[in-house]
C-alpha cells in the first residue's frame, strides 16, 4: 500500500496536496496552507458569482452520477422562505471505494470550507455530515476539528465578524449502503428508516425536512475551495472537456500499488494500472476491470486503452461510478466474481420494491447454485433475462447497481460461464454443509 508522503510523479496534487503534512487535518496547519482563502474571497463574490464559477469548473458530483456541480446548486431555491440545508454523503459504501475516507482523515477542514462556500451561495447556515456507522474513527475525529473551529471562530454566529453563520452537525449512519441513495439517506437524518423517496420533489426543492436540501459527496465538496481560490477555469484545464479537475482513484485488486491516486480526469486506464499501480499483481495478465465501483459494468482487457472521464465511459457502456477501479487478472473466476456482487446487493437492498428484493434474491440464488455445480445451460441466458428485467425498474437505481455489472459479465464472459458449465457436468460436487 502507497504512502502519501510518496506521491507518484503522475499525480496531480490538488484536493490532497496537504496529504503527507504532519496533523493536515489541523486548524493550525490547514491555515498555514492557503486554509479558508477560498471562503474569504467568496465572502466578497455574489450567491451567482459563486455558481458561475462552479459551472466553469466543469466538477461533475464525485459520488457516482457525475452531474454537474454548479447546476445542482443553482437549482436550490435560495428566495424559498423554508431553511436551506446543506448535507455531506459520507456514506461510502460502494465496494471498491475508498477515497472519502481519506479526505476526512488527514484533509477535513477542506470539505467543511467546501460547505460554507456551498452555503454562501444558497443561503444556507446549517450543515449536516452524515458518515457512515464503521466509520466511528472519523466522526471522532470530525467532531474533535468542528470543535476546534467553532472555539476559535471559525463557525458558529458571524464568522469572523462576516455576518455569516454557519453550523456543522455529525451524524452516524447505520451502515447500510442504500442510505448511500440521496433521499434513503435523508429518511435515515430524519430519524426514519432508510428507503428511497419518490421522486420528484426532489432535494433540491425538497430534502432534509421537507426544505431546500443541497446534497452532494466528500470529493465534491472538497474540490470547492481550489475552485474559488484558483477559478473555475483553472480548475477545469486540468481535465477533458466537460470533466473539469482531478479525480482521486481507489486502485485495488490484482495490481502491485494499490491505494488512492489524485489523477487529472481522463487519464487514461491502462496507464494508470501500468504506471501508476505498478503493473497487474506477479506479472501476470489483465483480464478486466471495474472502473468505478461495483456497480459499474466491467470492461474487458482490451477495452481499457480508455480515457476516464464520465463521457468516454459512458460511450463504452460504462460508468466512472465513484471511482473505484478494481483490477481483475487472469486467473479471477468471473461466475465466482458474478456471485459476490450478487451476495452483496441482495444483503444490501432495502426491500422496498419488489423488482430489486425479488431480483436481487433469485439471482444470488441462481449464481451460488451454478457456482457449486449444480447449474444447467438454461441458467446462463435465466440470469441475463432476470438481471435485464429488474433494469430500469426499480425504485431507486440499486437495483440497476445489481443488474449493470451482472448483465456486462454474462455477456461479455458468456464462454466462461459456459466452460464452468461444462466442467462442472464431469465433476461430482457435493453441497457444503450449513450449520444453523
Amino acid at each position: 500500500m502507497r504512502l502519501y508522503n510518496e506521491p507518484n510523479p503522475l499525480e496531480v496534487k490538488i484536493l490532497t496536496r496537504r496529504f503527507g503534512i504532519t496533523n493536515s487535518h489541523t486548524l493550525d496547519v490547514y491555515l498555514q496552507n492557503d486554509g479558508f482563502q477560498a471562503f474569504q474571497k467568496a465572502l466578497g463574490m455574489k450567491p451567482d458569482q459563486i455558481i458561475d464559477e462552479m459551472k466553469a469548473s466543469g466538477l461533475r458530483g464525485r459520488g457516482g452520477a457525475g452531474f454537474p456541480a454548479g447546476m445542482k446548486w443553482s437549482f436550490v431555491p435560495r428566495s424559498s422562505p423554508k431553511p436551506k440545508y446543506i448535507v455531506v454523503n459520507a456514506d461510502e459504501s460502494e465496494p471498491g471505494t475508498c477515497k472519502d475516507r481519506l479526505l476526512m482523515e488527514y484533509d477535513p477542514i477542506q470539505m467543511i470550507e467546501g460547505m460554507m462556500i456551498a452555503g454562501l451561495a444558497i443561503d444556507s447556515h446549517k450543515a449536516y455530515v452524515y458518515v457512515r456507522g464503521e466509520y466511528r474513527y472519523l466522526i471522532d475525529l470530525l467532531d474533535r476539528v468542528i470543535d476546534e473551529l467553532y472555539a476559535r471562530g471559525w463557525l458558529g454566529k458571524s464568522i469572523h465578524g462576516s455576518g455569516f453563520d454557519f453550523d456543522v452537525y455529525t451524524h452516524t449512519g447505520a451502515g447500510s449502503y442504500e442510505c448511500g441513495e440521496e433521499t434513503a439517506l435523508l429518511d435515515s437524518l430524519e430519524g426514519k428508516r432508510g428507503v428511497p423517496r419518490l421522486k420528484p420533489p426532489f432535494p433540491a426543492v425538497a430534502g432534509a425536512w421537507a426544505s431546500p436540501t443541497l446534497l452532494t459527496n466528500v470529493e465534491t465538496f472538497s474540490a470547492v475551495p481550489a475552485i474559488i481560490r484558483d477559478g473555475g477555469a483553472a480548475f477545469a484545464a486540468l481535465g477533458t472537456p466537460r470533466n473539469g479537475g482531478t479525480r482521486m482513484f481507489c486502485l485495488s485488486g490484482h495490481i502491485e500499488r494499490p491505494g488512492v491516486y489524485e489523477l487529472p480526469m481522463g487519464f487514461n486506464l491502462l496507464q494508470m494500472i501500468n504506471e501508476v499501480g505498478g503493473g497487474v499483481r506477479g506479472g501476470r495478465k489483465l483480464k478486466a476491470v471495474v472502473p468505478g465501483g461495483s456497480s459499474c459494468p466491467v470492461l474487458k482487457a482490451d477495452e481499457c486503452d480508455i480515457a476516464m472521464d464520465f463521457d468516454a465511459l459512458a460511450k463504452a457502456k460504462s460508468m466512472l461510478g465513484s471511482g473505484g477501479v478494481v483490477i481483475l487478472d487472469e486467473t479471477t473466476c468471473m461466475v465466482k466474481f458474478a456471485m459476490r456482487i450478487m451476495k452483496f446487493y441482495a444483503h444490501e437492498s432495502c426491500g422496498w420494491c419488489i423488482p430489486c428484493r425479488e431480483g436481487t434474491a433469485w439471482l444470488k440464488k441462481t449464481l451460488i447454485r451454478f457456482h457449486d455445480g449444480h447449474g444447467t445451460s438454461k441458467d446462463i441466458d435465466l440470469i441475463d433475462d432476470i438481471a435485464k428485467n429488474m433494469l430500469g425498474r426499480t425504485f431507486c437505481a440499486l437495483g440497476d447497481a445489481a443488474a449493470m455489472p451482472t448483465i456486462s459479465i454474462v455477456e461479455k464472459f458468456r464462454d466462461e460461464f459456459e466452460a464452468y458449465l461444462a466442467k462442472s457436468s464431469t465433476t461430482v460436487r457435493v453441497p457444503e454443509l450449513t450449520v444453523v
